[in-house]
């Protein structure tokens, strides 16, 4: 590691104590102070959930079964609070209390009783001292977004008593998050605390000083976080879909109550319906970048019914770093950018230059995608440039995923200058040419793609090329260079010949790849971003070997 990255790091890893120090601290202080804790008498309003709800996650909670992160908890009758969790991905759902927007589907007083002894075993066993995974900035921010939203259900025949606990709780956790809002790195967890402070200042009795003021906080955040072309900051597709989820609601209740909305409300969600749009494929679903995971179709429904700005999706974004080739049915979306920070790179993934393409009703090339409960070492995979529809030099990444007891798992190194064109040229075929800079310190060289796609959306060529710096010649013998194309699940290959694979979706729509002169592999893959959690799938592979063979040339065409 360069003495320049190790500096890097280390100034990373002393801001991220910091902020550890800067929380343990907020938590002590709020208990010191929490005998002076003004509690509110009662609640104004419940914001709604636009999140997908599912009545057999309901029945199942109603019988003791937690159905949670890909894994499934038994308690026999015990607070599941008070027991050994299958995962952390478990315990922050649990603790997150997400999970009360299914007890809406049979909210009988049974159910609303058995929500309320939750809730009350939950203040009983971690109510009182902010540590742990329940405190985390993330689930705390969740819990007080959820426990607003979910009230009714929870104090649905409460008596007094819970309902003084229930209030003394939550005006303790919206104290905890005020206290530790300084204390976090820039990113989607500390804008979901803001909209939650927003929220409380709204559904709790406030003065109006309190509710302007945390509106205004909101607004510098939002500023912050969200970039002129409507993406966040993280570059992750997905982060705009789950913060339009809790920005919506919010918006609402300020209407409904006849509060002044926060100045920067209105205009950045306007601004992140396009992004959002933008990154749709053919099949709904969103593109497998910078740590998106499956979507479900209810959720992403349930946010664009508000779409108020139609239109076509942009075709590039052009400070999220992104471009999107669409027309009569086909599209393609390229990442063209890099993580914009050390903070901001935890969970990015070194896939400049991948893209993914989608026709008729289906996906055909996509990235692997983030798993969303998969331990550490399958998150590491999805990170790496090779789980990315893009090439590989030596089976290295683009940019190194480096992880460091404090700083975390975050990107160093590699790319940081992507150079971009795009034209149309004399027949109307849009084009797209880039190139990064990633491997030019290990191996000496630039990647540059160019993809075209036709005026009638059933043909693109695409052609890879690595090259050394002007002036530059070979310092090192042959290495392996892999261009990796992954396939959708739902896509059956069939080999034609040597060079070239048919691609048939369920309903029938066929594609066909090729590179002439080259052998195209199938190789079994996997994939990350499934509904079901991760599963197998395929992938076409080309080999080649520069300095003798630098560049390539592969086509898809719509079959018959």
């Amino acid at each position: 590691m360069r003495i320049a990255d190790r500096r890097r790091l280390f100034s990373y890893g002393i801001r991220e104590i910091w902020r550890r120090l800067c929380r343990r601290s907020a938590g002590i202080r709020l208990a010191v102070t929490s005998s002076a804790l003004q509690v509110p008498d009662r609640l104004i309003v419940a914001p709604t959930d636009l999140r997908a709800l599912d009545s057999f996650v309901a029945e199942e909670i109603l019988e003791d079964r937690f159905p949670l992160a890909g894994r499934i908890l038994e308690t026999f009758g015990e607070s599941p609070f008070s027991i050994e969790l299958p995962s952390r991905a478990f315990a922050e759902r649990l603790h997150s209390f997400a999970w009360l927007r299914h007890i809406r589907t049979n909210k009988t007083e049974a159910t609303c009783a058995h929500a309320r002894q939750m809730v009350s075993g939950w203040i009983a066993l971690h109510g009182r001292r902010p540590k742990g995974i329940a405190w985390e900035a993330n689930v705390a921010a969740e819990r007080v977004i959820a426990w607003l939203s979910h009230s009714t259900v929870v104090l649905q025949g409460a008596e007094a008593g819970f309902y003084r606990r229930f209030m003394r709780s939550l005006a303790y956790q919206v104290g905890y998050l005020r206290k530790i809002a300084g204390c976090l790195p820039e990113g989607e967890t500390r804008l979901r605390l803001r909209i939650a402070l927003a929220m409380a200042s709204v559904s709790m009795p406030m003065r109006a000083a309190h509710i302007r003021r945390e509106g205004i906080r909101l607004d510098r955040e939002l500023e912050r976080q969200i970039m002129t072309d409507g993406g966040h900051i993280s570059r992750n597709p997905r982060a705009v879909l789950n913060l339009l989820i809790d920005l919506l609601p919010l918006r609402q209740t300020y209407i409904n109550l006849g509060h002044d909305l926060p100045q920067k409300l209105i205009p950045t969600i306007d601004r992140m319906y396009p992004a959002l749009r933008f990154f749709r494929h053919q099949d709904g679903d969103l593109a497998l970048f910078n740590g998106a995971s499956s979507t479900p179709a209810s959720e992403l429904m349930s946010v664009l019914r508000y779409d108020e700005t139609a239109g076509k999706p942009f075709k590039a974004l052009p400070h999220m770093n992104y471009h999107r080739l669409s027309v009569e049915g086909t599209t393609l979306i390229v990442d063209t950018g890099h993580s914009l920070s050390a903070e901001l790179s935890r969970s990015a993934h070194a896939g400049c230059l991948s893209f993914e393409m989608s026709a008729g009703r289906h996906r055909f090339i996509v990235n692997c995608g983030a798993p969303k409960y998969a331990g550490r070492s399958y998150r590491q995979v999805a990170r790496s440039t090779a789980a990315h529809s893009t090439v590989t030099l030596n089976e290295t990444s683009s940019t190194r995923i480096v992880r460091s007891r404090f700083a975390g798992p975050i990107l160093l190194g590699g790319v940081s200058e992507v150079e971009v064109e795009r034209w149309d040229d004399m027949h109307g075929n849009d084009w797209l040419r880039a190139r990064h800079n990633g491997y030019v310190r290990e191996f000496g060289y630039f990647h540059e793609r160019e993809i075209g796609l036709n005026v009638k959306g059933d043909k693109i060529k695409g052609h890879d090329r690595l090259f050394l710096p002007e002036g530059k010649v070979p310092e090192n013998g042959p290495f392996a260079a892999v261009a990796r194309f992954h396939i959708h699940p739902a896509i059956v290959l069939s080999r034609r010949d040597e060079e070239s694979v048919v691609m048939r979706a369920p309903d029938g729509e066929t594609w066909i790849f090729a590179a002439p002169g080259l052998d195209v592999l199938i190789e079994e893959d996997i994939f990350f971003a499934d509904v079901s959690g991760v599963r197998p799938s395929q992938q076409l592979v080309i080999e080649f070997s520069p300095p003798e063979t630098s560049e390539i040339r592969w086509m898809l065409r719509r079959g018959d």
